[in-house]
């Protein structure tokens, strides 16, 4: 059976370069692609983010791009605790992300828009500068 295609993840919070769950720690090893962004709304949740994509809030939110393999990706639909239904804390969505100008096709974790009622709003889209100022 031919092995599945690597694909590209989109990361915006704790799995970014430094973060407390940063995706270079995890094996298999991840490829880097750049520096991504999306239209969105992060929140501050706890000491991690939750992005909510586009939105009349929307701003610029910066992460990283990774390709991942298909045992990656099963590591961090762990960490971001994707379960099925609508009480999910994260959703896994596609999406064409902006990385240095050009589109990438990405899955990115959107957090539940049930989970950021009352949390507070990163204004500049940026976790790392907003939890490492």
């Amino acid at each position: 059976m031919p092995e599945a295609p690597l694909r590209h993840v989109f990361v915006y919070g704790t799995l970014r370069r430094g973060g407390r769950n940063d995706i270079n720690r995890l094996a298999p090893a991840p490829e880097y692609v750049g520096m991504g962004e999306v239209r969105g709304v992060l929140y501050h949740i706890d000491w991690y983010p939750g992005l909510t994509l586009g939105g009349e809030e929307a701003v610029t939110v910066v992460g990283e791009v990774y390709r991942i393999t298909p045992a990656l990706e099963a590591i961090l639909d762990g960490i971001e605790q994707i379960v099925p239904g609508a009480d999910s804390e994260y959703f896994k969505r596609e999406l064409e992300v902006l990385v240095e100008g050009r589109p990438v096709p990405c899955l990115l974790y959107e957090i539940n828009p049930a989970h950021v009622r009352g949390r507070q709003v990163i204004g500049h889209g940026d976790w790392l500068l907003f939890h490492n100022p």
